[in-house]
């Protein structure tokens, strides 16, 4: 059975991206791994070339695929996935699965093609599908009212997914907001850099919650 999909953001690959993903072996995760320096790279060619949207956001998609596959080489608990069914076939054999995206997202085209739609998303259309919970690993504690080196930025440990339709930049993508509110349900935005504080979220038995996350609540 898969509890939670664990998206995991390109900005924690390679080491602390591998790490985690060890330490997630035998927790009923399904992971998901976001583009990082080369989805920045076609979004920063972009800006300078104009694509078109449909060529961007798939390239981006290929991108996931690419550090999935980069991470899944590294460690030995995991194997790669390419739809729903497969990735419940690899659970029940006992490995962790980690989705390669790409195929699934073609055939299934339930997003529009937009900078908005990033990994977030996809892992929260994932988690509806799948009927599980939703956790998004980055390389910050969580949301903060402004980028958390600013002067004055404050965090947030718990904001309505509504709120943050009005935020023009947080740690996660633009669309995520709506699809929680569109699927009724909630996420944990967590640092990826201490693996002790995901598993504190996923796991019944850990009740240590001494460190900040965001929790986001779309229901």
């Amino acid at each position: 059975m898969i509890k939670q999909v664990v998206k995991i953001g390109g900005s924690l690959f390679p080491d602390y991206a591998i790490n985690l993903v060890e330490k997630l072996k035998n927790t009923n995760s399904l992971i998901i791994l976001g583009g990082g320096e080369f989805a920045n790279l076609i979004r920063k060619y972009d800006e300078i070339e104009k694509f078109s949207a449909e060529v961007t956001h798939f390239t981006a998609i290929d991108c996931m695929d690419i550090i999935a596959k980069l991470v899944n080489d590294k460690v030995s608990s995991t194997k790669l996935v390419f739809s729903i069914d497969d990735a419940k076939k690899v659970a029940n054999n006992g490995f962790t699965p980690i989705f390669v995206v790409s195929d699934f997202l073609m055939k299934e085209d339930p997003f529009e093609c937009s900078w908005d739609v990033t990994s977030d998303s996809i892992a929260a259309y994932v988690a509806h599908l799948l009927n599980a919970n939703l956790l998004i690993v980055t390389n910050v504690n969580g949301i903060y009212t402004r980028e958390p080196s600013e002067k004055g930025s404050r965090f947030i440990s718990v904001i309505e997914a509504k709120n943050l339709l009005t935020f023009e930049e947080s740690s996660i993508d633009l669309m995520l907001p709506s699809l929680l509110i569109e699927f009724g349900t909630n996420c944990c935005i967590v640092n990826g850099k201490y693996p002790e504080r995901v598993l504190s979220l996923i796991d019944d038995n850990i009740d240590d919650y001494n460190f900040d996350y965001t929790r986001i609540t779309g229901d």
